[in-house]
């Protein structure tokens, strides 16, 4: 059997401080928190950055550059990859809906994709998905993200094609047809942010069978779902991701203290169901990095 990939996820972006005292949130304390994943099992991190002072999601390059720095100090073949998902929340103002409201983040496309270029990582995510969001909207539009796709390739990175619905997936075929991204191509199922893919095990079969041959998929659960899909997606042959910025609970009513935690509990289970992960390096051939 080939092995399995885990992505940890951090810190995120909608995960707030008041959640949990345990959400890594200065640059040190994110790179700390990826470096225990790392020693617990995880191939990759996925890094979000944060306002020190006030934890929340920050965009600034200076705070990547700086994660990125202390972890490659200390671990220089766990793969890094960053996060472009800020800056596509809508918010619209009560009475006028043309008129965006605190809280909104939409921004130029370029604007979400500096870090990116700058710092060069191997892996970043791209977000196809434009929905529903809690009461909020998330707005990426094809040509939007073209623009950004344009940026990651430009700076040889590979794009993971993060797959919220059904219809994100039809976008990704779309760009690989055109060109904008190489194809079969990276891809991460979201299971259970609502009004997106449901968690039950039909939901991540479909999806499963619409990608393109050849595709390296994964999948992660959101809060209680988390656990259940690293078993799902291990029996349909994905790749896993765990993390903060997914999911702050060991079991019920129980905070996780680390991410480390988390990517021990998931490592258990794919050692209880006959798989092994990958290492970093392991990770960098299966992906072609």
């Amino acid at each position: 059997m080939n092995k399995t990939i885990l992505t940890c996820a951090v810190t995120g972006n909608l995960t707030k401080p008041e959640m949990t005292p345990y959400l890594p949130i200065t640059p040190k304390q994110i790179a700390d928190s990826c470096l225990g994943a790392a020693d617990a099992g995880a191939a990759v991190v996925h890094i979000h950055v944060r306002y020190p002072e006030t934890g929340k999601p920050s965009m600034e390059l200076d705070h990547y550059a700086e994660v990125l720095h202390l972890i490659k100090a200390q671990n220089k073949e766990l793969i890094i990859n960053l996060t472009t998902g800020p800056g596509g929340r809508y918010v619209p103002t009560e009475g006028d809906p043309k008129v965006f409201a605190p809280g909104t983040t939409l921004c130029d496309p370029l604007k979400r994709v500096e870090h990116v270029a700058a710092l060069k990582p191997e892996i970043c995510s791209l977000d196809l998905n434009t929905m529903n969001s809690g009461a909020d909207v998330v707005m990426n539009t094809p040509s939007n993200v073209r623009k950004m796709a344009k940026v990651i390739r430009e700076a040889g990175v590979m794009p993971e094609l993060e797959i919220f619905d059904s219809g994100d997936l039809n976008l990704a075929k779309d760009l690989i047809a055109d060109g904008t991204v190489d194809g079969p191509g990276l891809y991460t199922f979201v299971m259970g942010v609502k009004y997106g893919l449901n968690t039950d095990p039909a939901t991540l079969l479909y999806m499963r069978d619409q990608l393109p041959s050849g595709a390296i998929w994964a999948a992660f659960g959101i809060s209680r779902a988390e656990f259940p899909i690293v078993a799902q997606a291990w029996l349909l042959g994905g790749h896993i991701r765990v993390g903060m910025e997914d999911n702050i609970y060991l079991e019920k009513g129980v905070l996780c203290e680390s991410n480390a935690q988390l990517v021990s509990r998931a490592k258990r289970i794919i050692g209880d169901l006959g798989g092994q992960l990958a290492s970093s390096n392991e990770a960098r051939q299966m992906l072609g990095l």
